[in-house]
């Protein structure tokens, strides 16, 4: 039946069969997403965008996996030696690539379910730490790694047989033809993978078409999305690259006109954000604690209007520092880990707790009470290293590192580590010794349990529903846990001499047809332990601002160079606000609830954020208002490139008594 073609094509035959069926794959599955999502797709009236940049963005792909190829066969085919060989590869070739094609799109409805976007820099970073994924998706994901297991044998054994098929009987080529089919066919590779004679190449920002990130990522194929993602993960995003530009020293005047402290406060030039911040707290230092919640988004919390699975927090709300407001940076934990540690901003990159440049020397709220003779420490019941977090906390403060192969006899390991019980128990008894040893201390505790796959200790809790193991229900247990805690630390000294902080590093899922889904990021904190009055605080802020109202309330006066708020003291309603980094997007809303939204290369975006309805209205805004958002949206990058966080230089200006 083909038989036609290959007289036709010649040499070229197995490559355009490869070509042509990865096309037919990569449409079926965008096919198949679109019915899945049909509704979404509509209200995004993308049934006709998405399958004619489907098809570029398909053909760039597929040039990309057939330039070597292109480039070869016509010269080797039929020269003895080389003739075997090279159709050995090829075939390979052929085989491995429909087996990467098929595989990422079945693996893409579940990457979908989880973060709403087609497969991205995250499923390469998990990668890198087979150990806790092959754990986690052992105990949670059975099915998923069975049908991955079978799709992936049955493509390479018929991969194999059709892509045998396609080299046999291949008619050679005149000499004086071969060059002429390579450069030619390679030329045209490079046109299909280019797929513009523009300057600039290609992006998935070209075809970008919707509010709606999983819209906008559906004309890519996940082949494409996860190699796009890598190729980005080489480079630091400077989001001034792909967002609106500002010169340095405008975006320098307007955060420092921003922040709560006088102009006259920031004298120091090197260091435009370094300045003196006189702690609200003058008696009695205390020691501060975080304790970072895994995954627990507003909307799990009753006492946020959420469902009704956190009653010990709920309590605990009503007798402590509430902060209603108060919304993540980011959709991940080391994002989260970034800003209530070192109130840096977010970027288009990763956060900081992965960059090169922030592996040591670099400021966070552990390195100035370390220079206050604080003990700083970090209590997580996993193995500290996922995510680099051991590598970059001991390399900016951090002392003492209290993971999993320190707990002893835990009660229950799940996939992650220890459940929440052991990890408390484990923090109480730091607390008890660290006390008694009359030093101060900061401890950083981080939550485990409320991550898929959801494993707990049975017979806890009441199941909220079933199956047993769903977020809900660790939801549920992790409360649990945390009211166990609150019941012991109240009985003990260090409870009146600590100030402590629960907050969540980001929500369990962000997603919807918004281009931010504002509500996504949402989050309890509040602010406890002994002196601290109850108060419902209905003030916009960020974990962002997490970091210097603790020194403050801690009684450390210092220099830093965070720009969160200190919000245990008046925050002018207009200063008042959260910023948010959802993939490349970037969201800043204000306490009028303005919204501004800055995509990659694109036209800013500006709305009314209707809280109670979670809609995005747009509106004209003021400009002084898209510019502060312009100002905030490229700081974090300014930031890192200029070392503004440098600690040596923070010592040295603070030594020389910030003289410029």
């Amino acid at each position: 039946m083909l038989d036609p073609i290959k007289k036709i094509t010649g040499v070229m035959f197995p490559i355009l069969m490869f070509f042509i069926v990865g096309i037919v794959i990569l449409t079926l599955s965008r096919l198949f997403l679109c019915l899945w999502q049909k509704e979404r797709v509509s209200n995004a009236h993308g049934w006709k965008i998405i399958f004619s940049s489907g098809l570029r963005m398909d053909i760039v792909s597929m040039c990309y996996l057939v330039i070597v190829p292109c480039l070869i066969t016509p010269l080797v085919v039929g020269i003895p030696y080389l003739n075997q060989i090279w159709l050995t590869i090829l075939s390979l070739w052929i085989t491995c690539g429909l087996w990467l094609l098929v595989y990422m799109e079945a693996a893409t409805p579940f990457f979908i379910k989880e973060y709403d976007v087609r497969p991205n820099r995250l499923f390469v970073e998990y990668l890198i730490y087979p150990k806790e994924v092959m754990s986690m998706m052992w105990s949670g994901y059975k099915l998923e790694l069975a049908l991955g297991l079978i799709i992936s044998l049955t493509t390479l054994y018929f991969g194999w047989i059709f892509s045998n098929y396609l080299i046999q009987d291949l008619n050679a080529p005149n000499w004086y033809w071969r060059p002429v089919i390579a450069l030619s066919t390679v030329a045209l590779c490079v046109l299909g993978a280019r797929s513009t004679l523009g300057h600039r190449a290609i992006n998935p920002s070209m075809i970008a078409f919707s509010h709606d990130n999983l819209m906008n990522d559906f004309p890519l194929n996940s082949t494409y999305s996860v190699l796009y993602a890598m190729k980005l993960m080489r480079k630091i995003v400077d989001s001034s690259t792909i967002y609106p530009p500002m010169e340095k020293e405008d975006i320098i005047q307007t955060m420092q006109e921003n922040s709560q402290l006088p102009a006259d406060a920031f004298s120091y030039q090197p260091l435009p954000t370094l300045a003196y911040h006189k702690a609200s707290n003058t008696g009695k230092r205390k020691n501060i604690v975080i304790l970072l919640q895994e995954s627990l988004g507003a909307r799990f919390v009753g006492g946020l209007g959420g469902l009704p699975l956190t009653p010990n927090l709920d309590q605990l709300m009503q007798e402590s520092w509430n902060l209603t407001r108060l919304y993540a940076t980011g959709t991940r934990s080391i994002r989260g880990i970034e800003a209530v540690t070192t109130g840096f901003f977010p970027t288009p990159a990763n956060a900081v707790v992965k960059l090169p440049k922030s592996q040591n020397n670099f400021y966070s709220m552990a390195q100035t009470l370390k220079n206050e003779n604080y003990h700083t420490q970090f209590i997580y019941a996993g193995e500290s290293h996922f995510d680099n977090m051991k590598g970059f906390m001991l390399g900016n403060g951090f002392v003492d590192i209290q993971d999993l192969p320190t707990f002893h006899n835990p009660e229950f390991i799940g996939s992650w580590g220890a459940c929440d019980e052991d990890l408390y128990t484990k923090a109480h008894q730091q607390f008890s010794m660290l006390s008694q040893q009359d030093k101060p201390f900061f401890s950083l505790v981080f939550t485990t349990t409320n991550h898929s796959p959801y494993d707990y200790p049975q017979g806890k809790i009441e199941p909220y529903n079933q199956p047993a193991t769903t977020r809900e229900n660790t939801v549920k247990y992790s409360d649990y846990a945390l009211g166990k805690f609150l019941e012991q630390a109240k009985k003990l000294d260090y409870w009146d001499d600590t100030i402590f902080v629960l907050v969540a590093d980001h929500d369990s899922r962000a997603y919807g047809d918004q281009i931010v889904p504002i509500d996504c990021f949402h989050i309890p904190a509040v602010i406890f332990g002994g002196g601290i009055s109850a108060c419902e605080d209905n003030q916009l802020a960020s974990q962002l601002d997490l970091p210097p109202t603790l020194l403050s309330m801690a009684g450390i006066s210092a220099y830093h160079p965070m720009m969160g708020n200190d919000l245990s003291k008046e925050v002018e309603q207009h200063k008042q606000r959260a910023i948010m980094q959802y993939h490349n997007n970037f969201a800043w809303l204000n306490r009028d609830n303005h919204a501004v939204v800055f995509q990659p290369n694109k036209d800013v975006m500006t709305f009314h954020y209707e809280p109670t309805t979670h809609a995005l209205i747009p509106t004209k805004l003021p400009n002084s208002e898209v510019k502060t958002a312009n100002a905030f949206a490229l700081w974090g990058s300014l930031s890192y490139k200029q070392d503004f966080y440098q600690w040596d230089k923070i010592t040295t200006a603070q030594a020389n008594n910030i003289q410029d």
